[in-house]
């Protein structure tokens, strides 16, 4: 049971990370805000200033979420 549950959030998230990238990568080519997809450039881009702007509060957070999309196993 439990590793299905794992396996399901695993493919959730890498589904995910695949839309993210689609929509970054569309949103260079189109540029501006496309539609059913918004903004996703400016939006990573203000993630990462705030993270940033949080100072060791940022750097720990983008140590949880790096640790969390590297657990591969």
């Amino acid at each position: 049971m439990y590793d299905s549950v794992k396996r399901f959030f695993t493919q959730v998230t890498e589904m995910g990370l695949l839309l993210i990238a689609l929509s970054v990568v569309a949103g260079i080519i189109f540029g501006g805000d496309l539609p059913f997809v918004g903004n996703v450039v400016g939006n990573l881009l203000a993630l990462i200033k705030s993270l940033g702007d949080g100072g060791l509060v940022g750097l720990i957070a983008v140590g949880i979420i790096l640790w969390l999309l590297s657990k591969r196993s």
